[in-house]
This record gives C-alpha cells, sequence and structure tokens, in this order.
C-alpha cells in the first residue's frame, strides 16, 4: 500500500502512456459446473458455492516470496531482481493453469518493470470484471504483507478457479502491478494502455491490498460490484466489514478513468479502536500493522493466517459469483437483542428476533426454540417473517421455574436453517439478595489482598502516587523506562439485580509532550473484554470513571489494571477508591 500522500480526487503525475493491443479471447475450454459448497469454504451447502481456497496454499505462494527478497538483498522492490523473481513465478504459474498471460513492459517503471495481465478464457469480454494487487515491496523490506498477501491470495483464487474449469458467464481478468509502491507508476500506465472501449468493458475493478494485518479489521471501501460481493460473503460468516479511510491503491488509477473501483484491505498503519476489537478481536490503540513498509514485514511472522484465509476465499466467491454465473441461493440470517435476560419465577422477559436476507431474495422462516428448562416456555409473535423482518420472543417463568443459567437456542427454518443463542438466568425467589459493594479492600487501605499486584503498586504512595482519600493506593508505572505494573481482583457478580456499576478514580500524571501519541497505557479489563484504555493523552487529576457491568451477571470475573510504559518519559497512573456496586 502507497503510503498516504493522495487525496480523494487528486491526480497523480503525468507519465508517459503506451499502448497495448488485447488480443482477442480465445474459446472458452470444455467447463464442467460445480454445484455444491466445498467443506470448510463458510458458505452454506444451499448455495451454488466456488470451490474453498486452502491458506496453506497461499502461505507456500509467500514463502516463495520470501525467499525471492532473501536473496536479493531482503526486498522485492520495483527494478530489483526480487521483483523480476516475483512476477516470472506469477507469469509461470498462471500459464501452467491455462490463463493468456500477458507480460506488460512498464516503460515509466523503474528498471521498466513488468506488469502481469492473466485472463481466463471465456466469457463476454464486453462485461469483464478485474481484480488486481501490486507486486512490489518498498525498498525497506520484504513486503509479504504488503503487498505479498494481496498477490497470493489472489494467485491462488485464479488457480483454483482455473482448476474448476467452470462455465464462464462474464470474463474475468487479473492484474499484478509493478511500481504502486513508487505512486501506482504500474496500473496506471495499464489503464492509460486501454482504449475507450476497452475501458468501458471493465464493470468493476477490485485491488487487494494488504490482507494479513496482525492486528488488523477487515475493510471493504467501495460500491462496485466486487466490494457488493465482498460484503455478502463476508456477512455469510458473521465477520463484520468497514470502510476505510486509509488511502491509496491502484484502485486510484482505475477509478480516476471512470472504472468503478474498491479498495480491499486489513488495515496499514492506523491505530485499532476499542470498538473495532469488539468486532475483530485483537489490540486497541496499536497500528494494523506495525511492520508496514518495515523490514519485519516478513514471512511467517507478519501474517495473520485468519484474515488471509477469509479474504482468498471472499475473493474467489466474488470473482466466481461475479463471471461463472453460479449465484447464490436465497438465505438469511437470525440475530436477537438482547442476547441475555434474567428474571424472578413467575415473571417473564422478551428479546427481539430479526431476520435478514443475505443473498437471494426474501423467504419465509419459521422460529422454534429448544433448551427452556421445566417452568419456562417460550413463544414468538409472529411465529414466522418474511426474511428481513422480526418478531417478539416472549420467555415466560412460573413460580415452580428452577434457579440457574440457561441456554435457549432460537432456530429459523427456511430453505436453511440458522439458529441464534439466548442466556437466560432464573433468579432465586429472593431476586436480588446479595446487593452491595463487592470489590475486597476497595480504597487499598488494608494493605494487598485480596488484589494481586506487582511489586510496589499498593503502597502509601506520595508525590505523583499521592492518594485521592486515606492513605493508601495502588500507583502503576512512573518509572521512565520499558516497564509493565498490573493490577487485579477476581470477583463474583450475584444474577437478579438491576444494577452492575464498577468505578474508579483515575489520576494520570505524565513528563510526555506530544499531543497526538500513546506511549504509555492502561488497559481496564474484566474478563477479555477490555472496557477502556487510558493514555499520556489523557493526562489529568483524579477523575471518577464508570462502567455498566451488568452483562457479567451471574458469573465470576476477574478486574485487570495494566499498565505499559514505554523506553523514555515516565507517565504514572493512579487508581484510588474502586467500587462494584450492585443494587
Amino acid at each position: 500500500m502507497r503510503p498516504r500522500m493522495v487525496t480523494a480526487g487528486s491526480a497523480l503525475a503525468v507519465f508517459a502512456a503506451a499502448t497495448m493491443a488485447l488480443s482477442a479471447q480465445p474459446a472458452a475450454a470444455s467447463p464442467s459446473v460445480r454445484t455444491s459448497g466445498s467443506p470448510g469454504s463458510g458458505i452454506s451447502a444451499t448455495l451454488l458455492a466456488p470451490p474453498t481456497v486452502d491458506v496453506n496454499n497461499v502461505n507456500a505462494h509467500l514463502q516463495q516470496l520470501q525467499t525471492y527478497a532473501t536473496n536479493n538483498s531482503g526486498n522485492r522492490a520495483t527494478g530489483t531482481a526480487g521483483h523480476t523473481a516475483t512476477t516470472t513465478y506469477l507469469q509461470q504459474k498462471l500459464q501452467a493453469a491455462g490463463f493468456t498471460v500477458t507480460m506488460q513492459t512498464c516503460t515509466t517503471c523503474n528498471g521498466s518493470a513488468k506488469n502481469v495481465i492473466a485472463d481466463w478464457p471465456g466469457g463476454d469480454t464486453n462485461t469483464t470484471y478485474m481484480f488486481g494487487a501490486h507486486s512490489d515491496s518498498v525498498s525497506a523490506g520484504p513486503g509479504i504483507n504488503d503487498d505479498g498477501s494481496g498477490t497470493a491470495s489472489l494467485l491462488e483464487a485464479a488457480l483454483q478457479l482455473a482448476a474448476n474449469h467452470p462455465t464462464m458467464t462474464n470474463h474475468v481478468r487479473f492484474g499484478w502491478w509493478a511500481g504502486e509502491e513508487q505512486g501506482l507508476i504500474g496500473s496506471k500506465f495499464y489503464v492509460n494502455s486501454l482504449t475507450s472501449a476497452q475501458k468501458t468493458a471493465i464493470k468493476a475493478y477490485g485491488t487487494f491490498d494488504m490482507m494479513a494485518s496482525p492486528n488488523g479489521g477487515y475493510f471493504v471501501t467501495g460500491t462496485d460490484a466486487i466490494a457488493v460481493k465482498l460484503r455478502e460473503y463476508f456477512t455469510s460468516i458473521s465477520v463484520p466489514t468497514e470502510t476505510s479511510t486509509e488511502c491509496c491503491s491502484d484502485d486510484g488509477s482505475f477509478r480516476n478513468a471512470g472504472i468503478p473501483s474498491s479498495i480491499n484491505s486489513t488495515g496499514a498503519s492506523y491505530t485499532k479502536t476499542s470498538a473495532q476489537v469488539t468486532k475483530w478481536g485483537g489490540t486497541a490503540g496499536q497500528a494494523y500493522d506495525s511492520c508496514y513498509h518495515r523490514a519485519c514485514d516478513s514471512y511467517p511472522s507478519n501474517i495473520n493466517t485468519t484474515s488471509l484465509g477469509r479474504w482468498a476465499n471472499a475473493e474467489e466467491y466474488a470473482l466466481w459469483t461475479l463471471t461463472t454465473g453460479s449465484a447464490p441461493a436465497n438465505d438469511f440470517s437470525v440475530s436477537l437483542s438482547p442476547t441475555t435476560g434474567a428474571v424472578n419465577p413467575g415473571s417473564s422477559a422478551t428479546a427481539s428476533v430479526s431476520t435478514a436476507t443475505t443473498s437471494g431474495s426474501a423467504q419465509t422462516v419459521a422460529l422454534t426454540s429448544s433448551g427452556a428448562p421445566s417452568g419456562v416456555t417460550v413463544s414468538f409473535s409472529p411465529a414466522s417473517v418474511t426474511s428481513g423482518g422480526s418478531t417478539t420472543m416472549t420467555i415466560a417463568t412460573t413460580t415452580a421455574a428452577a434457579a440457574g443459567s440457561y441456554t435457549i437456542t432460537v432456530t429459523g427454518t427456511g430453505s436453511a436453517t440458522h439458529t441464534a443463542t439466548y442466556s437466560l438466568t432464573v433468579n432465586g425467589t429472593g431476586g436480588c439478595t446479595s446487593a452491595g459493594q463487592k470489590l475486597g479492600n476497595p480504597g487499598f487501605e488494608s494493605g494487598t489482598t485480596p488484589w494481586t499486584a506487582s511489586s510496589g503498586v499498593i503502597a502509601a504512595n506520595t508525590g505523583d502516587g499521592s492518594p485521592r482519600t486515606g492513605t493508601r493506593d495502588a500507583w502503576l508505572d512512573g518509572y521512565g523506562s520499558t516497564h509493565t505494573d498490573t493490577l487485579s481482583q477476581s470477583v463474583t457478580l450475584p444474577p437478579g439485580c438491576s444494577a452492575y456499576t464498577l468505578s474508579f478514580y483515575l489520576k494520570i500524571s505524565t513528563a510526555e509532550t506530544t499531543t497526538t501519541s500513546q506511549y504509555d497505557k492502561l488497559t481496564v479489563q474484566v474478563g477479555t473484554t477490555t472496557l477502556q484504555v487510558f493514555s499520556n493523552l489523557n493526562a489529568s487529576t483524579y477523575a471518577l470513571h464508570s462502567y455498566d457491568l451488568a452483562a457479567f451477571a451471574g458469573q465470576t470475573v476477574t478486574l485487570k489494571f495494566t499498565g505499559t510504559e514505554d523506553s523514555s518519559q515516565k507517565t504514572s497512573f493512579v487508581i484510588d477508591d474502586t467500587a462494584l456496586t450492585v443494587s
């Protein structure tokens, strides 16, 4: 991915255009049609699904790219032997699979490097869908995530298409671009070589740049037909997507020529937010790829295999369904809101059951439930909906319902079957029988028990660590060197109460002078859930912070504070007067 230098609508520097005559496409090979889902594809077996892309094959391509970099000064930059080896590898793999491969010399690229253009025979060339990645790296490193991941995943998606010989309705073309890291030079050279008719024939272009960022997300940025299919795929495997604010890559060359385009990525140097951690996991406040444009962008250390496999199959799904005519059958999803609830015996709770049409046309979905214990009944009003609609689920209990926690499974049945789960807590007959403050030694005045803390954290601190009240508190970090302090306590939250509130006072003092960078951080967690991340940017006197922990009712969880400090300029995180109040 190119550094963030181009703003939307700006023109790139003008390079000399060259003309490439695109040869007429050969007749389609005799195909066989695949009509069922593949194991592990993430697509319902009721869909006319594409073949599965095995991430191990993608990793094998990445290992080869790493070897080319290792043997050639540690990189695959345009104009170097490492880049030439990369394009030769692509050419050989694609030609052996039956693609028509054009090695276009980009005369404006460093060393007159090659663009690799691969057309699969067949399909209407006036309706062409094009998929691309850049084949070069920066000179600082091997470029395995940026953009070996896009290069390798598209290569394997292309090889799987070829191996299955589908009947082609529309035409598919792949492009691997030189000179992306020098300013999108290769892709612009290619676009400038096209006639107006050839540009019009390309109905959508999708670029795939950085598909395996270790701390990444799932970004589909565009409204073209390829972007629509990618979102459709990720919806089918329950992975949310976002639109990225990072730029730029080769989609810009196509978009500037009037071709509908999208950029698809797991993110570069921007930092992941807490909301994105909730969606995808990972670490808030850190870059999607901390090795972006660095020597450590190498295989296998800088590859997220999970996202790489998902993206490779998303690419296959998009190209297959757009060009082979094997469209997905009607399908839907089911979700609940809320997904948990607590009731006293003899009372009831409700939840909204929502459905959505995820592919094809809307259909009738019948709703049933299972898992309700004796004395608990579940009903739906209405009992069936058209996908896209919603209904109300009522969970009613009798006075004889036994106290405990239960999982109720809601099943939607149509052309396929989908489920969602609801966690029900039936309270004891007394309802909220254990209200009050649940943390032990909340103000740290009676020593360390029952807290578990790094040495010296809980003490009669003074100076930057002086307490808010009393004589003792918890002082994390403040060393001015690389350091980590932790503070935690296990606590049980009773079921059946109406409010669960965690609160504490926090003072942050820092010697850092930056107004933009989070060098030192305090992470607040309950169990594996991150409630908030504070940093040197939040310096303040004691301030009260509160959080709703109702989602953890009936559970024993660990409240944990983790302070991390970098190699210089101290930051102190001082905690006092904690409470976990249940009412």
